[in-house]
């Protein structure tokens, strides 16, 4: 039986997961399940003129939000869970946490993408990829509309648009 962590984030890709480690844990393969929310730290800026007390509220605040959905789910189908929250970058976090844990793979939901796009982008699951040293099993969303397989990030878009003007 397993050990999972599943990075929440509250959007419906990460409940994706949740719903993924509630069919496992039925299923008799899961069990125990850690929930992990990494929120992004403050900047030198903010941290300088908001107290300590007041940022670490605030990322409890936020992290309370991402996973509540995902807690509800999970004490409603009676899967033993535990909750954490980080600060600091979401794969490193979530890499450090998979150790630390002692969990047997990362389980984290992510929406399908088109190739140039993950070609493009620098995606938490590709970090996660790089830097977990257990397996990460990747929950894909429905399939991209055809649109989306075919089009160009609005990002690469806009920057090609940039290069052809200067080119100009």
């Amino acid at each position: 039986m397993a050990t999972l962590l599943l990075p929440c984030d509250g959007t419906s890709n990460a409940l994706l997961a949740v719903r993924h480690a509630i069919d496992a844990f039925r299923r008799g393969d899961v069990l125990m399940v850690h929930v992990i929310n990494v929120q992004p730290p403050f900047s030198a800026y903010v941290a300088r003129h908001v107290s300590r007390e007041l940022r670490t509220d605030l990322h409890l605040e936020r992290a309370e939000e991402a996973i509540g959905e995902a807690r509800q789910q999970l004490e409603a189908a009676g899967v033993p869970h535990h909750i954490h929250t980080e600060v600091g970058d979401r794969a490193r976090c979530i890499a450090v946490a998979a150790r630390r844990l002692h969990c047997d793979r990362v389980v984290i939901g992510t929406a399908r993408k088109s190739a140039l796009v993950r070609a493009v982008e620098n995606s938490l699951t590709a970090q996660l990829l790089e830097h977990c040293s257990v397996p990460v099993e990747v929950i894909g969303s429905a399939p991209a509309a055809a649109l989306e397989r075919v089009g160009i990030p609005a990002g690469v878009g806009a920057g090609m648009a940039l290069l052809w003007v200067a080119g100009s």
